[in-house]
């Protein structure tokens, strides 16, 4: 199968190289794409190199698939031409998301509403996809009311540019990506703000956690803020149901929902850590217990290594689907 990476010379897109390769996906000719900074550089893919291309050659190429992860910009003008090429896309970058018409895929949860004709396909935010493997089955469960997350997000949710960033003052220097420190410090900042005082990255996830849940009444409050961790988000997510649970309905119900690893024993100190998930495809749940200030309350908390599940791996998986159903 001819298929082409998008913006494969960045972070993301090695990550998507190195996934595709982990699950041996039917790759017989790569056509690793990036700006003309990075035409005739070479990647290495199944044991051998191949040449960084522009995106009007490999259209012309004809992929069976396209992955990409080179930004909304990008995702917006080429993902159309590829999908006209006969490519089906699925694309890492916000732009389609919010198209009612684009399916917005975590596959363990609503793969059912691909089409054939579904020629872009959205991957979602990685915050957004790590809060929702590990309610999905609660929300089917309970009903979900209300939830209230507050994010722990790595330097590498900002690319190589946030990483650079971070080495650079931990070597002395000062980094240029972020508005402020971030070695020994906090950011409650991701993305720009919006007029309502809120940031992109949280209303990505109010967004895109209603649609791929399929309920646009869920109420959604989060705060998302960027910490000086290398790879892996965390997250504190509050949780009001609809009907009662029982904890330990909770606990089976996440043990039970492909992808997730339930780590909870407080009493020996175990629950999850970015620097353990880094490198895993799995979204660990831990600290689970009730809320008591309100009727139907929930705590937990999750981590996910944003490169692999919140990224790359999730769009493999989206196109392992596409391979499985014949459409490519």
């Amino acid at each position: 199968m001819i298929v082409a990476v998008v913006g494969a010379t960045g972070l993301v897109g090695s990550k998507m190289l190195e996934v595709l390769q982990e699950r041996h996906f039917p790759v017989t000719e790569l056509l690793p794409v990036a700006s003309s900074r990075s035409w005739g550089k070479k990647v290495s893919f199944n044991g051998r190199e191949w040449t960084v291309i522009s995106a009007d050659e490999a259209i012309s190429r004809k992929p069976s698939l396209a992955i990409f992860s080179a930004g909304g910009a990008a995702s917006g003008e080429l993902a159309p031409r590829f999908a006209a090429a006969g490519c089906y896309v699925v694309d890492n970058s916000s732009f389609w998301r919010m198209y009612p018409e684009v399916p917005l895929i975590v596959p363990e949860i609503n793969a059912d509403v691909l089409t054939p004709k579904d020629h872009i396909i959205a991957n979602p935010n990685c915050s957004t996809i790590q809060m929702v493997m590990a309610l999905a089955p609660l929300h089917k469960a309970f009903g979900i009311k209300r939830i209230v997350v507050s994010t722990y997000q790595s330097v590498t949710g900002a690319g190589q540019k946030g990483l650079s960033h971070l080495m650079t003052e931990r070597a002395g220097g000062q980094g240029s990506h972020f508005p402020h420190p971030i070695d020994l410090n906090i950011l409650p900042h991701i993305d720009s703000f919006l007029e309502d005082g809120y940031t992109k990255e949280e209303a990505k996830m109010v967004n895109e956690t209603r649609k791929i849940l399929r309920d646009p009444s869920i109420a959604i409050s989060a705060t998302t803020v960027r910490v000086p961790v290398k790879g892996g988000h965390s997250e504190s997510v509050n949780v009001e149901f609809l009907r009662p649970f029982e904890l330990s309905e909770v606990r089976r119900l996440l043990s039970e929902m492909p992808g997730v690893l339930v780590q909870d024993d407080p009493a020996n100190n175990l629950y999850p850590m970015p620097i353990y998930a880094e490198g895993r495809d799995e979204v660990f749940v831990g600290r689970i217990r009730r809320d008591s200030s309100v009727e139907n309350g929930l705590n937990l908390w999750c981590v996910s290594d944003n490169l692999r599940k919140g990224a790359a791996t999730n769009a493999i998986q989206i196109a392992e689907v596409l391979l499985e159903k014949g459409w490519i």
